[in-house]
């Protein structure tokens, strides 16, 4: 079956440049999606055939729904029930100051549009889920957040361009209690649900705690969050 599938692709010089701009600027966002759009390689593959086993995975494939407006209805979120998955996300993108909206605005900016049209679908839901991810496991949208939760990706489905961004992340010099909360995100992914499959529409107005049961993914880790402007102030990036 993989052989019908488009050729995995590596763009080494374009990654290159984005890790660079990247390490310069952590939250420089679309440059995360150029070196994720240039070095995902088999990635892709491997979540089109883990989504067309399973049931929800190929009802996704099949009926592409968006959840980008489910999203962004932040007055249908808050009118969830108190302590649900729904309300959990809000928190978590009004405490970042972000929306799905404006991560789909950076994809665009970072990517050329070289992704091959059979992917084209999984790399919109898990650019769209992602933010639901970080409600569900816990990890803040700081430094030591991200590479965490990329942690936790990379378990779930090895990504050449993430295991980059994590490997970069941890040479800038964190410390070892940074180390093992990503090295505990690798191993809280290895022991969760798969998630790319997960109907998250349906799980939005369920309680936190019965989310985090059913996907196996733990109790949230306690960490003091790391942010960008700490790290300029301490001279690790300019």
């Amino acid at each position: 079956m993989l052989d019908a599938l488009p050729l995995p692709a590596f763009n080494v010089p374009r990654a290159t440049r984005a890790l660079g701009a990247l390490l310069r600027d952590p939250d420089d966002l679309p440059q995360v999606f150029t070196l994720i759009e240039s070095m995902s390689g088999t990635s892709p593959h491997r979540l089109y055939l883990g989504l067309k086993r399973s049931p929800t995975g190929a009802r996704l494939l099949r009926d592409k729904p968006d959840i980008v407006p489910l999203l962004s209805d932040r007055a249908a979120l808050r009118a969830l029930p108190d302590g649900s998955l729904g309300r959990t996300y809000l928190e978590f993108v009004e405490s970042e100051g972000i929306s799905p909206q404006g991560i789909r605005e950076a994809s665009y900016a970072g990517e050329a549009g070289t992704r091959a049209k059979a992917f084209e679908y999984i790399h919109l839901r898990m650019r769209d889920t992602h933010d639901l991810w970080h409600a569900v496991t816990g990890y803040k949208g700081d430094v030591v957040g991200e590479l965490a939760l990329l942690a936790f990706t990379l378990a779930q489905n090895w990504n050449t361009a993430v295991a980059m961004i994590i490997v970069a992340g941890l040479l800038k010099g964190l410390g070892g209690t940074e180390l093992r909360l990503v090295i505990d995100g690798f191993r809280r992914g290895r022991a969760a649900e798969w998630l790319p499959a997960q109907d998250w529409e349906s799980l939005l107005p369920l309680s936190i705690a019965e989310v985090r049961e059913r996907l196996r993914v733990g109790p949230p880790p306690a960490y003091v969050p790391l942010r960008t402007s700490q790290l300029r102030a301490d001279g690790v990036i300019a």
